[in-house]
């Protein structure tokens, strides 16, 4: 079994480290395997993001009824990775667990839960799968630096998005999640 599969502060959320196999050539690592990763529903959609050292991605979620969970990873690079419980009613609201995601390490982030990155090293590349497709009319987001939320994000220097930096704070958020 090449997946070793940690709850998290908040149990919803998994973190997920793979075995990688290395040699003089490289590595190889198995990013999902359905038979191991069970908890992962059906897989719709693969998004690929590049970004550079600095970069804040977040904190992003679709709402109900186009909810979507990710299985997040890094292909290359590192980036210190977020997911925020959102769910109105969890002992766990407005609470966030991060990870630092290098190859072989994933996040498992169910519906419900605001996600974000930042870019860590000079350039990284991720993937995540996501169990719904990319809805515009159902996006949401919370803002990146919500004082309630006090996210520590690593890197000193913050580049962002237009859109990410006009996001609202968590409590008046678009929200249609319970627990």
């Amino acid at each position: 079994m090449p997946f070793k599969i940690t709850e998290t502060e908040i149990p919803d959320i998994k973190y997920i480290e793979s075995e990688i196999y290395t040699d003089g050539r490289g590595f190889f690592v198995e990013m999902f395997k359905k038979d191991e990763l069970e908890f992962i529903p059906e897989i719709i959609q693969v998004n690929h993001s590049f970004s550079i050292r600095g970069v804040i991605r977040g904190l992003h979620y679709q709402i109900n009824p186009k909810a979507q969970g990710k299985l997040v990873t890094v292909v290359s690079g590192k980036i210190y990775d977020v997911a925020v419980d959102i769910r109105k009613g969890s002992p766990w609201y407005g609470k966030f667990v991060a990870y630092e995601l290098t190859p072989g390490k994933l996040l498992w982030i169910p519906p419900g839960f605001a996600h974000g990155f930042q870019a860590i090293e000079k350039s990284h590349v991720v993937y995540f799968i996501t169990n719904g497709e990319y809805s515009p009319q159902h996006e949401a987001g919370i803002l990146w630096n919500d004082p309630i939320l006090k996210i520590p994000w690593p890197v000193e220097e913050k580049i962002l998005s237009e859109k990410d930096k006009k996001w609202p704070k968590l409590e008046n958020a678009k929200n249609n999640f319970e627990y």
